[in-house]
């Protein structure tokens, strides 16, 4: 696509059409390859794909020490900083079920 209209000087508009992609992702293509000399896709920072929850075994034994809290107090007890859906996907690897909060509406 990029040599169709670098090189068959095939206008941008028409090259969308035919390749079936947005002309604002072509143009984002083209800056790329001005900025880096090549239209690859960015790679990504190793480290923000690392789970906050590692040890599994550790947080097995930190859900059966505190069962009888809810998702967002576990979040709030656990070491470091993680959220109660963090708390809620580990749970779910370890096939529990979260606390339900079975008091009426108004009475919390």
């Amino acid at each position: 696509m990029i040599q169709a209209i670098e090189q068959d000087r095939l206008p941008k508009s028409e090259a969308s059409k035919l390749f079936r992609i947005s002309r604002s992702t072509i143009d984002l293509w083209f800056k790329r390859k001005a900025e880096t000399g090549d239209i690859k896709p960015k790679k990504r920072d190793s480290s923000a794909a690392k789970q906050k929850i590692a040890d599994l075994n550790a947080f097995r034994q930190f859900a059966e020490q505190h069962q009888d809290r809810t998702q967002a107090e576990m979040a709030q007890l656990w070491e470091g900083t993680v959220s109660p859906r963090t708390i809620s996907r580990r749970l779910a690897e370890l096939n529990w079920s979260r606390k339900k909060d079975l008091r009426l509406p108004g009475t919390r």
